[in-house]
């Protein structure tokens, strides 16, 4: 981000005495076809400025948001849509950036990003998995699920596609699924290390932290931490690149060869005027619907997780016991996205996904918005998904740069953002139901973790109806009621047959949208070893929240 920045002041610098700020109605500035301009993009307000981020995240080289404008290389097509939208835009240079020079002083060692500390190499990730993997046995799994561009067609290059699988093999019986990609679009350096990021916090708290020991025993999670290597191998010498690298696209010009992987999904494929037929453009969309091996990839593995639980058009929602999540993991923007992104029309579930949408973007106080923008995009990794399969799926765009900064990275988007993919990882059983009920927060046995078999232990924990972003609208009118019951389980869940406890509310009446609740736990009968114990809440409407759980330590 400190090279972007340097880099649009020099721009400012030099070419700001012969800036001109074009708009509706004034005669556009003429762009040599083939040729890109560095625009300066001014909007007012926050929606205004996510609209243009999303219809142009392609094209975008800086923002910011505090000043009211975006830094923008386009073409004289993308210039043309911006003015007619009505926005002002300010030609700052002619001149292209394509590379940022890594420092002298930091080269890196092979597993991690020069100059980038935080962010492991393609090679790093894959054997961070690995160690995963051998760390873990009967927890963690390592699939080869196909090749990339490279290993099928160019030699002694490209990579494995591979997905990292974290369960329990303890509890076998049919778990429902969350599945996530990172670093689709090569450049966007935080996806792959936040996802990866995840997956350590995952192992490293099984039998710690009593919620990551519940899902790993009940749910899967499957995590694709490289979506595009071969791409990606490129981005790693801090060239700003995007696509995949089939080199049978825009033969004139090798560095801009590829198809953009988040235009070649099946569904939606070339419908809407949202992808690019031009080669050499970075919003390419391929030859055809899944044209490129990453997304056949993609597209198998989605179809191997996930029923098809949608007739394949835009408007038979999904039912409302659909299960599964699938998140695709971008940057940048602090946005939460659903379906669609390729017509403004609200997709069939579109409640649903709005309400789990926001829930998420409570954690990462991100914006929660739906996909399209000024323009629509087309063939989108979440719309595929939704759109074929009827999973609730969600596009999450990290931070503020594609090169964020590590300090940045480490204080801000690895701690708002985990969360976040935990909370979907508790609610992948029934996702269109259980973020409508409220959350069971700070579920704790208060004697302490360890008793005498037949000790009275009290359970308690606070429930809150409330947690969402409240943002773009409809926030204010989300699914928020007061709570009206509670109640645990031990050991067993209810979709296993476990028997319901009800808890009382403290202050004695349930009536609000937070209720402190709390109960008489009888652990005669138990046997000695750990037990779990899981928390949840029901609100004024019927329905039931996720899960939160505390250990119960019964001693010899």
């Amino acid at each position: 981000m400190k090279r972007l920045l340097a880099l649009s002041v020099w721009l400012v610098l030099m070419f700001g005495a012969c800036c001109c700020v074009y708009a509706q109605g004034k005669e556009a500035p003429v762009i040599p076809e083939g040729e890109k301009a560095v625009v300066r993009v001014h909007f007012s307000g926050q929606k205004m400025g996510n609209m243009i981020l999303k219809s142009f995240e392609a094209r975008m080289l800086e923002s910011d948001y505090g000043k009211g404008y975006h830094l923008m290389l386009v073409g004289q097509e993308d210039l043309d849509k911006l003015i007619d939208a009505g926005v002002a835009v300010e030609v700052t240079s002619f001149e292209v950036p394509d590379v940022i020079e890594a420092k002298a002083d930091d080269t890196g060692d092979g597993t991690t990003i020069p100059n980038y500390s935080c962010y492991r190499t393609v090679e790093g990730t894959y054997a961070t998995a690995e160690r995963i993997i051998a760390e873990n046995p009967g927890l963690a799994s390592w699939l080869d699920v196909g090749d990339s561009w490279n290993k099928l067609y160019s030699s002694n290059t490209g990579y494995d596609m591979q997905v990292l699988v974290l369960t329990s093999e303890l509890v076998q019986v049919e778990k429902p699924k969350l599945f996530i990609t990172a670093a689709m679009h090569a450049r966007e350096y935080a996806t792959a290390e936040l996802v990866t990021r995840f997956a350590e916090m995952l192992v490293d708290g099984y039998g710690v932290d009593p919620d990551i020991t519940w899902i790993l025993d009940h749910h899967e999670i499957h995590l694709m931490l490289q979506t595009n290597p071969d791409g990606r191998k490129i981005a790693e010498n801090r060239v700003l690149w995007r696509k995949n690298t089939n080199e049978g696209y825009c033969l004139s010009d090798y560095d801009s060869r590829g198809a953009d992987l988040n235009r070649n999904f099946t569904f939606g494929w070339n419908c809407c005027g949202g992808s690019s037929d031009d080669e050499c453009n970075l919003t390419y969309h391929g030859a055809y619907g899944a044209s490129e091996p990453e997304i056949q990839v993609v597209e198998d593995y989605l179809r191997s997780l996930f029923p098809d639980q949608r007739a394949d058009d835009m408007v038979t929602p999904a039912p409302e016991d659909a299960t599964g999540i699938y998140i695709d993991v971008h940057s940048y923007g602090k946005l939460v996205m659903w379906p669609w992104g390729s017509t403004a029309d609200a997709a069939p579930n579109s409640e649903q996904l709005q309400t789990l949408g926001r829930k998420l973007a409570y954690y990462n106080d991100y914006s929660p918005e739906q996909a399209i923008g000024l323009y629509p995009t087309d063939g989108t990794s979440d719309d595929h998904a939704y759109g074929e399969l009827g999973v609730a799926a969600y596009c999450i765009e990290l931070g503020t740069s594609f090169f964020q900064n590590c300090s940045t990275f480490e204080s801000t988007i690895v701690p708002d953002n985990l969360p976040a993919l935990l909370y979907a990882a508790k609610v992948v059983r029934t996702p269109f139901i259980t973020p409508s009920g409220p959350n069971a927060l700070s579920v704790e046995v208060v004697e302490g973790t360890a008793v005498a078999a037949g000790t009275p232990v009290t359970v308690q924990a606070l429930v809150n109806d409330d947690v969402f972003k409240k943002a773009n609208g409809r926030g204010e009118n989300e699914p928020v009621q007061a709570i009206a019951a509670a109640e645990y389980y031990v050991d067993t869940p209810p979709w296993l047959g476990g028997i319901a406890v009800a808890m009382d509310a403290a202050d004695g009446s349930f009536n609000d949208l937070q209720e402190y609740v709390t109960a008489m736990l009888d652990t005669a009968g138990l046997a000695p070893g750990r037990h779990m114990v899981f928390v949840r809440g029901r609100d004024a409407a019927g329905d039931w929240g996720a899960f939160s759980a505390a250990f119960l330590n019964i001693s010899e």
